[in-house]
């Protein structure tokens, strides 16, 4: 019965609004030292940019875009499964809109409609190793989406110092508030069309060169 409950339509999304709650809360209340701040004023500015964070540091990553105060619409891609759904509904409780698919597949419903939304002139967000990984190997779809849109990519990781690791496969890292933090954004790394293969390993490298700076 407690289990049907909390699958409601209605228990999810007061979950939903809790956690996005939490998360302003953790935001607000850590200290943040940012990396690239530049990058930011940038983002906020326009124009669109993919911006690429590892799985692992979802649930620190709003603090991106409530310091980039963007007014610029953003989407983000989330998996069909239902943990990624209800990612989605935090997601949507802080103004960003969201897509369903999977980053790994050219031809997927979510990379068209990240296309359509990179052309419309909004920012997406995507995790390139999500939604299940292998940890921290970047599946192929971040650079052809870059390379077929033009959208150069923004590769940065955020984390708390007190935070709660969460036995996971991506490693994910609970943040708590009233700490330390830190939030690195790294230079921009633009995509060639004929040969965007070769974006995928710079990109793994600054993701994960963020990673280390961020962790504590």
């Amino acid at each position: 019965m407690l289990k049907k409950l909390l699958n409601s339509a209605v228990a999810q999304a007061a979950i939903a609004r809790l956690a996005a709650a939490y998360l302003r809360l953790v935001a607000a209340t850590t200290s943040w030292q940012v990396e690239g701040e530049p990058a930011i004023a940038a983002f906020a500015a326009g124009p669109p940019c993919i911006v690429a964070f590892w799985h692992e540091t979802l649930p620190a990553m709003p603090v991106f875009w409530l310091r980039a105060k963007t007014q610029i619409p953003a989407t983000v891609l989330a998996s069909r499964h239902r943990d990624g759904q209800l990612i989605a509904a935090v997601v949507k409780q802080l103004g960003i809109a969201v897509v369903s698919g999977s980053s790994s597949k050219g031809g997927a419903s979510g990379l068209r409609a990240l296309i359509s939304a990179l052309t419309s002139g909004q920012h997406v967000g995507l995790t390139p190793d999500g939604p299940r990984g292998p940890r921290r190997i970047a599946a192929p779809g971040t650079a052809q989406l870059a390379a077929m849109t033009g959208a150069p990519i923004l590769p940065c990781a955020a984390a708390t110092a007190w935070a709660i690791p969460l036995k996971s496969w991506d490693g994910m890292r609970f943040p708590l508030p009233f700490g330390r933090g830190r939030l690195v954004l790294a230079p921009l790394i633009q995509v060639s069309r004929e040969n965007w293969e070769a974006a995928i390993p710079r990109l793994e490298a600054a993701l994960s060169q963020a990673m280390e700076k961020v962790l504590p």
